[in-house]
């Protein structure tokens, strides 16, 4: 059987993995849809297992990398979903107290490649906090398709106090300098605005395809750099008014665009994964973040 590369793929089809991926086909619509670009010896199979996440072999940081402390750890979010897990990282040994990012997962749990990505900010001199908002549901179930099952069945609003309790939580930790701010991939891009929103205190904020806030942009203080893919048109329609929020409130921002990618174009696990946009765009996060929180 040919192996598909992303030469082989149409975009109707990474449209339908977004659909699908943020809950606005089911599985069974998403695999009928499916059949229609099953042609020229490509079957149905073939493009699901193409295009479902890849955890074995896609990670950017040994998790037992000597250079690094990360182990999972208990914090309270009283105001959200009380007792919450997350993955806690930063440098062995480190010489001075560092900048704290909370690194905010998708809409299906804290799966490896957000784990990955918080280890590799640690890397770069942060301590990180990646918390996993399924903890009240039993936590991240070991795959997306049931991750994002159990994240539906929580509150957004409550989620988001998860994260704004971990904020505070690194910003309380003995090895921090008291400089905190957030990154959000999807779902977590829009924790990240609104964690901007509620949080004045926030040092710095960085959505990746994230939804907008759609009220109280005037209270943003924190600087934001915001990243969106160019092929994501569904995100990518409310960064207008957005925008002209921010103008009209004279708020701290940047904002890239990264042509001909899609939503998820950071992801290392699935075939969105872009590496040229991936690293430009986590290169200017972490670029941000040093002049940020240092």
């Amino acid at each position: 059987m040919k192996k598909l590369t992303k030469k082989d793929i149409k975009q109707e089809v990474f449209d339908l993995y977004d659909a699908y991926a943020h809950n606005k086909l089911q599985r069974r619509e998403f695999m009928e849809k499916l059949s229609l670009f099953a042609v020229g010896g490509i079957t149905v199979p073939a493009l699901m297992s193409f295009l479902m996440p890849n955890y074995t072999d896609t990670w950017l940081v040994n998790p037992q990398d000597t250079k690094l402390n990360s182990n999972y750890i208990e914090y309270d979010s009283p105001k959200g979903g009380g007792n919450i897990k997350g993955l806690l990282s930063m440098p062995t040994n480190p010489k001075t107290a560092m900048g704290g990012i909370v690194v905010v997962h998708e809409n299906r749990g804290l799966n490896p490649y957000i784990e990955d990505t918080a280890r590799r900010a640690a890397l770069d001199g942060f301590i990180t906090l990646a918390p996993d908002a399924l903890t009240p549901l039993g936590g991240y179930p070991g795959n997306d398709d049931e991750g994002r099952t159990m994240q539906r069945q929580r509150d957004r609003q409550e989620m988001l106090e998860d994260f704004i309790a971990a904020y505070r939580f690194l910003n309380d930790h003995k090895a921090c300098n008291g400089k905190v701010g957030v990154v959000g991939f999807c779902f977590g891009g829009w924790i990240s605005n609104m964690m901007a929103v509620r949080l004045p205190e926030l040092a710095a904020s960085v959505p990746f395809y994230g939804g907008q806030p759609k009220e109280d942009i005037d209270k943003i203080q924190a600087p934001l750099m915001l990243q969106f893919a160019g092929l994501d048109t569904r995100v990518n329609a409310g960064w207008p008014a957005y925008e002209a929020a921010l103008k009209e409130h004279g708020k701290d921002y940047v904002a890239y665009e990264y042509p001909d990618v899609n939503h998820g174009f950071h992801n290392t696990s699935t075939p969105r994964y872009d590496e040229p946009a991936a690293e430009l765009a986590w290169k200017r996060t972490m670029d941000f973040f040093k002049e940020k929180l240092v």
